[in-house]
């Protein structure tokens, strides 16, 4: 059963919670991704067999949360778990953040450094917004987005990416890349090659910003974006029960 949680900025995040013992886990999922996704299915199903809390939430705009999707941006996102972990866990928690939720669970590591244990990402994308989607945009379609507000970008799923320009220039507010980013606890960084959407080349640039004293970056060779294969899979929970071991 879905429950819903009202935030300090009146949005309604829908979301799943599991009973547990110990530092519990939330998983943050991707860009106009849900709850309800392969990999947050498959974690709550693996947490239960450990015995741990788990958490899995739909921001604002996603899945069965309250408001439209074109209207949100990273700030209300980030917003939205922050609220979740605060409200709905209890002590340092083990995030595991999914392409987007990368960028938010790297937010988290920053806004409410006493609530992370320890964090996992998968294909993280921290700054796509100004990195990827600005930075690739040409000259029409960054007039297109002036004029418009909005310009259609293929997702490679069933539907097209609207971008707004709310969601470019409040993403310039929320840039993890460009300023120090400490990593004080255990931290595992997961790639696949052959991912389209997020680069070798930002994980690599993530790997080399952040700083810690426990942080790896383990590539898959052939893994897509998704990263849901039964192998991928295995492999997210190894990372978890890696960090920890080493919490």
């Amino acid at each position: 059963m879905t429950d819903f949680l009202d935030t300090p900025s009146g949005r309604k995040v829908a979301y799943h919670r599991l009973p547990g013992v110990g530092p519990g886990i939330v998983f943050l999922g991707g860009f106009m991704s849900d709850m309800e996704g392969t990999k947050a299915i498959a974690l709550e199903a693996w947490a239960r067999i450990q015995g741990r809390p788990f958490l899995r939430f739909d921001y604002s705009g996603h899945g069965q949360s309250s408001e439209n999707f074109e209207d949100g941006c990273i700030g209300d996102w980030a917003a939205d778990a922050q609220a979740a972990i605060e409200a709905l866990t209890d002590g340092p928690q083990i995030l595991v953040g999914s392409s987007m939720g990368g960028w938010i669970s790297l937010l988290m590591c920053k806004r409410i450094p006493d609530r992370v244990a320890g964090l996992v990402t998968i294909a993280a994308a921290p700054d796509f917004t100004e990195d990827g989607f600005w930075a690739g945009f040409d000259a029409i379609q960054r007039a297109t987005l002036n004029r418009d507000g909005v310009v259609m970008m293929p997702s490679g799923y069933d539907s097209d990416y609207p971008i707004t320009k709310r969601l470019i220039e409040d993403g310039r507010d929320h840039l993890v890349l460009r300023d120090p980013l400490a990593l004080p606890f255990p931290v595992r960084f997961l790639q696949g090659t052959a991912d389209t959407s997020v680069s070798m080349e930002t994980a690599m640039r993530l790997l080399d910003h952040v700083t810690g004293e426990d942080i790896r970056l383990s590539v898959v060779k052939g893994a897509d974006h998704s990263f849901s294969t039964p192998d991928c899979l295995a492999t997210i929970e190894a990372a978890i029960s890696e960090v920890m071991a080493r919490m």
